[in-house]
């Protein structure tokens, strides 16, 4: 077997004390073991980081621009090696390894451009009387250090969408991967070493769930961003002290589908959203809202669509969905189809087991207080409930914890605009499912889908903040 892989620290690869196994979720066996950070090890990860802050304060955006689009290429150049390591540490169908990398590759170079574009602002003063003189010039500074904590099912462009801007803004970034998947974070790393940045720009370390709660709090970190559960995510926000938060919580994300909707299109973006990668996207759909007048017709082209997915190994081509992430997960998704159907649910398609894979389910007669509707299912189960009244749905969508994103399928511009009023989510897309995301538009949710927001742009706002010069200027003299 392979060396245990090191982390990276201010420009160098270290080992620490411990060590950590990555299995493949699908077969089970050990991939490699991963150095896992020791508090010292932490210590030096975070002075580092604040170190490189200076620097990277310091870098003109054309070094910035010319760094990113060496970390895109970089990326590109190793496109293979990228989606097969992911799919063998996530488990994620070689597919959807492979459009993450191109996304990520995307990510970095969306993150170069906008390093040259970060906007200002010429604030007239000279409102009141008395300030006749008075100009404002308002400009964006980077913010600091920052911590990114990532999650395990997009190993690769949700470390890209917190490491991209937050270089493109001038800061430095500490990044915590998820346990399950610190691979494609690390061989990130490898790529992000040849492009040219100051030491420490960027380090990388796994360590325990204990020792990254210390990172949370440590008050030389301006800014914590974090992507994974809401439990934790709130967690983490309340022992954050001062320091800026942007979090990218759960969702168990809803889709309406009208009387007027291009039923078969509807019914294949509906299975296309809530199967691909077994599910495990906080945007995946995963209560479905049909009109009573098409339900049962929408319902059938759902179920011969689900039906074509082909389920298992994530190295075939064709594999949609994929195992989940551990044995956990699949217990989990395996007991909430087991009470739901104790409770009065149906299961019109799936609902079983197949070693670490889950069939692609699809339940009707689901009630609010199920935990495979109001909670996050992050697994392959969707719900079809119908409706009779607009009003009504819009309600019943809303009543979740959760508001990240949301979807309708509808011809009627009127309902789409009344939509766009009264959902209380981050995103209604119209016509589309709400797994649906580019990586250069705002991106987050409301309530316990998180505060504030991703994709580069908006992050890079996050990532800065605003300052001000106020100049009295008085007329030359001799004029």
């Amino acid at each position: 077997m392979q060396e245990p892989r090191p982390f990276l620290i201010g420009g160098q690869w270290r080992h620490g004390e411990t060590l950590v196994p990555v299995n493949n979720p699908y077969t089970g066996k050990l991939i490699a073991e991963v150095s896992n950070a020791g508090p010292a090890d932490a210590e030096a990860a975070i002075q580092s980081t604040v170190d490189a802050a200076v620097a990277m304060k310091a870098l003109p955006s054309h070094a910035r621009y010319h760094a990113l689009q060496k970390i895109a290429g970089g990326i590109y150049d190793r496109r293979e090696e990228f989606a097969r390591l992911m799919m063998a540490e996530s488990g994620k169908p070689i597919t959807d390894a492979k459009r993450e990398v191109n996304r990520a590759v995307q990510t970095f170079t969306i993150a170069a451009e906008e390093a040259k574009r970060i906007p200002g602002e010429v604030i007239p003063l000279d409102w009141t009387p008395g300030t006749d003189s008075h100009l404002g010039i308002l400009r964006r500074v980077p913010i600091g250090p920052v911590l990114g904590i990532t999650p395990f099912n997009f190993p690769l462009n949700l470390v890209a969408h917190k490491v991209a801007p937050a270089l493109a803004a001038g800061n430095s970034i500490l990044i915590k991967p998820a346990p399950q998947t610190p691979l494609t974070a690390l061989l990130l790393g490898e790529v992000v070493q040849e492009a040219g940045l100051p030491p420490g720009a960027v380090n990388i370390i796994p360590c325990d769930n204990a020792l990254a709660e210390q990172l949370v709090v440590d008050p030389r970190f301006k800014l914590l961003s974090f992507t994974g559960s809401a439990a934790i995510g709130w967690m983490l926000k309340a022992k954050c002290g001062k320091k800026k938060v942007v979090l990218e919580l759960g969702g168990n994300a809803g889709v309406i589908v009208e009387s007027d909707a291009d039923i078969e299109f509807a019914a294949q973006r509906c299975a296309v959203g809530g199967f691909g990668y077994a599910g495990q996207t906080c945007i995946s759909v995963q209560r479905i809202f049909v009109h009573h007048s098409i339900a049962d017709l929408f319902t059938t082209k759902l179920l011969l669509q689900v039906a074509r997915l082909k389920a298992g190994d994530p190295s075939d081509d064709s594999t949609v969905v994929g195992p989940l992430i551990d044995p956990a997960a699949t217990a989990r998704i395996e007991s909430w189809i087991g009470e739901a159907v104790s409770q009065g649910a149906r299961v019109l398609l799936g609902g079983k087991r197949m070693g670490s894979v889950m069939e692609a389910t699809v339940l009707s007669h689901v009630t609010p207080t199920m935990k495979v509707s109001c909670q996050e299912v992050f697994g392959p189960i969707v719900t079809v409930t119908p409706y009779r009244h607009f009003g009504e749905v819009i309600t019943a969508l809303n009543q979740s914890d959760f508001g990240l994103h949301a979807g309708l399928f509808t011809q009627d511009v009127n309902k789409i605009f009344h939509a766009f009023r009264h959902l209380e989510v981050g995103a209604v897309l119209a016509n589309e499912i709400p797994t649906f995301r580019a990586d250069h538009m705002p991106y987050g949710g409301v309530k316990d889908s998180g505060i504030g927001r991703e994709g580069v742009r908006a992050a890079i706002e996050e990532m800065t903040e605003p300052r001000m010069l106020v100049l009295n200027l008085k007329p030359p003299t001799g004029a």
